[in-house]
């Protein structure tokens, strides 16, 4: 991990603890001086739960240098939707209206309207609101979601560069039939090209090592495994480094009883699997509470066991 990087991704299955882990790092940084925000993606939205009060879609205090705010990707598909409403209109004509309307609202309901919302967010949080944050913290939706939201900047990037020549093309040969060759003003393309440039701004950032760092949270079990190897190997397609992994609920030695050295037995195992496994990430280990993580002083805990991501000690890259 960089150090002092402002942005962080924490992901993983659901259910191995990742929001907890989000939300002790979140907390462990605004103790340190560092105004936090820590934000959610997941739809599970369990950060609420975690804080015990209500956060929703606005940036809400948690307490002193802490912010939450719990992305709807529903509720941003809409807001995604009306906005290119009103980006086209006076730019269609009246007549279309009534279809285009239409066919944006069908393609709400398609597959990766929401991703592509949730992006749209993400990229307005890191690139406007963040300048008001030292550090941001993402608590991700479980893996797959994740990589496919991680690797919107450079597929949409190459899906607008194609609608922008096209659109470029039919310009011209639009100016040279009824314009004497003159220029044509097209809105359309001015906005595209504007959004082409935002995303091309947020890969910088979510490439940037210095600035960005992502972790993946997994339990010594066979599934989380394989699930967390799968998403560092797609990540890495999209140059996208993960220098560190959060082994969550690892039995302590204190557990006893026929039934826990059994499954201390069987967990031994996939520790030594991680261990190979992962030998390129810094490895975090948390023991398994005898309590789930519901409040501030159990979070404090937690933080304990993520200290050299907290004081940015790690030098991998």
């Amino acid at each position: 991990m960089g150090k002092n990087n402002r942005i962080l991704f924490v992901g993983g299955k659901g259910g191995v603890g990742k929001s907890s882990s989000a939300a002790a790092l979140a907390m462990g940084f605004a103790e340190k001086g560092y105004r936090t925000l820590l934000i959610s993606t997941d739809p599970a939205h369990n950060v609420s739960d975690i804080f015990q009060q209500s956060i929703g879609g606005k940036t809400t205090y948690i307490e002193k240098n802490l912010y939450a705010l719990e992305i709807d990707s529903e509720k941003e598909t809409e807001s995604y939707i009306r906005k290119v409403k009103e980006n086209i209109q006076g730019v269609v004509h009246v007549h279309m209206m009534e279809e285009v309307h239409r066919q944006l609202d069908t393609a709400k309901a398609s597959p990766g309207a929401d991703e592509a919302a949730l992006f749209d967010k993400l990229i307005s949080i890191i690139l406007e609101e963040g300048s008001r944050f030292d550090k941001l913290v993402f608590d991700t939706a479980p893996t797959g979601h994740t990589i496919r939201l991680l690797s919107l900047p450079e597929l949409m990037g190459i899906w607008i560069e194609g609608l922008l020549n096209k659109r470029k093309k039919t310009n011209t040969q639009y100016s040279q039939l009824l314009h004497d060759g003159q220029a044509v003003d097209d809105p359309i393309y001015d906005t595209l090209q504007e959004r082409k440039q935002r995303f091309a701004r947020a890969r910088e950032i979510l490439l940037d090592k210095q600035e960005t760092s992502f972790l993946f949270v997994l339990n010594p079990e066979k599934l989380p495994i394989a699930e967390t190897k799968k998403a560092i190997r797609l990540l890495e397609k999209f140059q996208i480094d993960v220098p560190c992994v959060i082994v969550n609920k690892v039995l302590p030695d204190e557990a006893g009883g026929g039934f826990f050295e059994k499954r201390k037995q069987n967990e031994k195992i996939y520790l030594e699997h991680i261990a190979a496994e992962f030998s390129a990430q810094t490895i975090l280990y948390i023991p398994f509470f005898s309590e789930d993580i519901t409040n501030r002083k159990q979070l404090k805990r937690m933080g304990t066991y993520l200290k050299e991501v907290l004081d940015n000690e790690s030098t991998r890259t």
